[in-house]
This record gives structure tokens, sequence and C-alpha cells, in this order.
């Protein structure tokens, strides 16, 4: 997945040279972690029965939503990854299930790649495969690449090709049964532990169980998908609300590693990773 002290610069600074994403047909598509693993077969889409917890609920890090709001369209996702990385934050994810139950997390927790010259990217120097694919496809598709043979990471290209943002964590809202159910079925290990509401949805691959996202999701249009989507969100954390540190699991790319690429809500128990160095340096 995509995991000593260089002064850190402002996010605008990485947008500046991003390209504008040529704008290719929604064909075989092609977006990062540390190394590409071995492809297994996908699990089918799970079917479970509704879910038990009401929602959604009332968040003190954001406005309590009233109603499904609106759907995020192309235009909302045709901007650069460090821009598109924070104007994620507070947006809801929605995946709505093939027995029509519908799951919604709000995103607090981003990483922006940039493209060919980010050597953390799965794009560096330039590199199409049939695996990243969907980051070089037009914005708002999505890249879910498996790690470990066995968990998946999503991603959603933005403007500049090779350029996308990861989704790294969720503050579950609507359908929290259900994720515990999708979680404790999929994840290995202590699987007879009942997961507590903050871990449902607290890492990228924790994300994509809880919402049973694999890899036949790869390279939909998150803008027009009728199984997932994103709806935008009552309120947007405020500029002071949000952190840019070092991206995780990225230590191999050398001065890429520490470079302010993720980008995660101040204070929300649903982060997966806190950076106390870096929520210093933003407020001061």
């Amino acid at each position: 997945m995509v995991t000593p002290a260089l002064q850190m610069k402002k996010p605008k600074q990485f947008c500046r040279r991003m390209g504008q994403k040529k704008q290719r047909p929604a064909r075989a598509g092609q977006p990062h972690s540390s190394s590409d693993a071995a492809q297994a077969p996908c699990p089918r889409e799970h079917c479970l029965g509704p879910p038990t917890t009401p929602g959604p609920y009332r968040s003190i890090y954001f406005s309590s939503p009233k109603g499904h709001l609106t759907r995020l369209g192309l235009e909302f996702f045709d901007q650069p990854a460090v821009p598109l990385a924070r104007a994620f934050l507070g947006q809801v994810l929605v995946r709505r299930l093939p027995n029509g139950t519908e799951l919604r997390g709000r995103i607090v927790e981003t990483e922006a790649y940039l493209g060919p010259e980010d050597e953390a990217a799965h794009s560096r120097g330039g590199r199409q495969t049939p695996r990243n694919r969907g980051m070089f496809m037009k914005p708002g598709t999505l890249y879910v690449y498996i790690i470990y043979g066995m968990y998946f990471c999503m991603n959603i290209s933005s403007q500049g090709d090779g350029a996308c943002v990861l989704l790294r964590a969720l503050e579950p809202l609507e359908g929290l049964e259900t994720m515990r159910q999708l979680r404790s079925t999929l994840r290995k290990g202590t699987a007879s532990r009942v997961l507590k509401d903050r871990e449902l949805c607290s890492g990228p691959s924790k994300l994509c169980q809880a919402l049973a996202i694999n890899k036949s999701f790869d390279q939909r249009d998150l803008a027009q998908d009728e199984a997932v989507w994103l709806e935008r969100g009552p309120l947007e954390p405020s500029e002071p609300a949000v952190v840019a540190a070092a991206r995780v699991g990225v230590g191999h790319a050398g001065e890429w590693a520490r470079k302010p690429l993720r980008f995660y809500v101040r204070g929300s128990p649903w982060v997966s990773v806190v950076d106390r160095v870096a929520e210093q340096d933003t407020q001061a």
C-alpha cells in the first residue's frame, strides 16, 4: 500500500507542475503502493441483510447531514491531485450492496499521488501497465489494486496522467452493523473479536473490506456507477482542521516519502495514523 527532517512545503506547491490529464474514452483504463502484488481472484460482491444501525448520526467533526445530499460528478473530480485530496475530506462515500443496502462513510483521510514525477506512485516514470491503467483514465475513475495477495486499496484518478488520490479512512455513518459483518467475514486473525466502530474504516484496506470493494470495481466511473458514488458532505472541514503530513508506507521513495501529501481531519478518531509533528507544524 501506498506508507531527517525535510522542510515541508505547502501543498499548493505540488500541484503547480501538474499537467492536465488527457481525456481518454473510458475503455480499458490504467494508478500505487510499494510493489505489484500477485493478482488474486476477486471475491463476489457480498449480499448481506439490511443494517441494524440507524444512520446517519451526528458527527462532532462535521455538521449532521439532513437526508442524502447531492451526488458529485466529473466537475468535482476534474482537479489536480493535491486539491482533490483535500476536497475529498468531509465528502460521503456511498456503497449500495446487491440487496439494496446502502453503506455510508465520511472521508477523513486521503493521500495524493502526483503521477510520473512522484517516486511513491505506481505511475512513477510514466509507467503504464494493465494494473495501473485506471490512473491514466479520466478524473473520477477508480483504481483498485491488491496488496499482500488478499487486501484491496481504492484510489480515484485526478487531473494529470498517472495522478490519483488514495482513500485512507472513513468515519462510518450508515450501515455500521453490515460493515462490521463484512469486516469480520473478510479479515484474517482475530475474527472472533467484535470490532469497535472506530476500527471499521480506519485504513485503506479496512474501508474496502467494510464496503465490500474488490478488484471488480477497478476502472469504474465514480461519477456514474450505480453501486458506489460520492455525495457532497453537509460541511467540509475548515482549513485549520486539515493536517498535511507525510504519506504512510512509502519509505522506498526517497525525498518523496517525506513530502506532506497525506491529508486528514485533525482530532478525528477515525484517522488511521496521527502525525503529532505535522499537527504542530500545521498549527504554526
